[in-house]
């Protein structure tokens, strides 16, 4: 009988163990196959039928439906250029540099993915809508508090920017240029 006991609770013990390093893994990342570029992390086997398993559940749990490998690439930061953590109690300015893309949208979400609630309606910027200087360069000006010209406002709380690159030759066998992407520059926290 006291074999039985010891097997039933070794098997409880490994059906814990394991649903407690699933839940790990699933909230660790995003899964396998990361393609980074500064700042900027992309996952390209998201939308391909090759998605390994944690990232179908990661995507099944978050809902997020990905771009296929033959629409495009999203790369989201969660730090500055400089390694530094996105927070809304700071200004930031992007700077641009994008790689080839037919159309492009920048946008910001909270650290869990939502759209940030603001008062000014604007969720992000496409390629055909932001304000550009003579020549065709831009620069985007993220913060809590309104500006004129391209702003994105954030709340004063962890964010994270997502770069949706549609139609894009970029490779996604090698690691894209970091310079073909938009710098993100802190200016000053609250």
């Amino acid at each position: 009988m006291t074999n039985y006991v010891k097997a039933f609770a070794v098997m409880i013990a490994g059906l814990l163990l394991g649903f407690a390093m699933t839940a790990v893994s699933l909230g660790l990342g995003r899964g396998f196959g990361a393609l980074h570029a500064g700042p900027w992390t992309a996952w390209p086997r998201h939308g391909a039928p090759d998605i390994d398993p944690y990232a179908r559940a990661v995507l099944a749990r978050s809902g997020e439906a990905p771009l296929g490998r033959d629409q495009g690439l999203a790369f989201f930061a969660r730090t500055d250029s400089s390694g530094a953590p996105l927070d809304g109690r700071c200004d930031y300015r992007i700077l641009d540099s994008t790689p080839a893309a037919r159309f492009w949208t920048l946008g910001a979400a909270s650290a869990t993915g939502r759209l940030i609630d603001n008062p000014a309606d604007r969720y992000g910027f496409t390629s055909s809508e932001i304000t550009r200087r003579e020549g065709g360069s831009f620069e985007i000006d993220i913060g809590a508090q309104a500006r004129p010209g391209n702003w994105l406002p954030v709340a004063r709380e962890p964010f994270v920017l997502v770069l949706r690159l549609y139609d894009t030759p970029l490779d996604v066998e090698s690691a894209p240029d970091p310079t073909t992407f938009p710098k993100i520059v802190k200016l000053h926290c609250a």
